[in-house]
């Protein structure tokens, strides 16, 4: 019967490790892709905040 190769082993693993390492580092060099929520400065724009954002109760709630 053949002995297991451990070193071996170990190379696929580091191997698999470092390629999802890279692909990893490659998406989040790409960033994120804009979906038009917020505008550049990191605040959402008026047109899109919803009610529940605002904390304002709906139209017609009792106060």
């Amino acid at each position: 019967m053949a002995t297991p190769n451990y070193s071996y082993e170990k190379r696929q693993k580091e191997l698999a490790k470092k390629r999802k390492k890279e692909d990893k580092l490659k998406r989040k060099g790409e960033g994120k892709p804009d979906d038009g929520d917020a505008s550049p400065d990191g605040v959402p724009d008026q047109d899109n905040i919803s009610e529940a954002q605002l904390d304002i109760p709906p139209a017609g709630s009792p106060p």
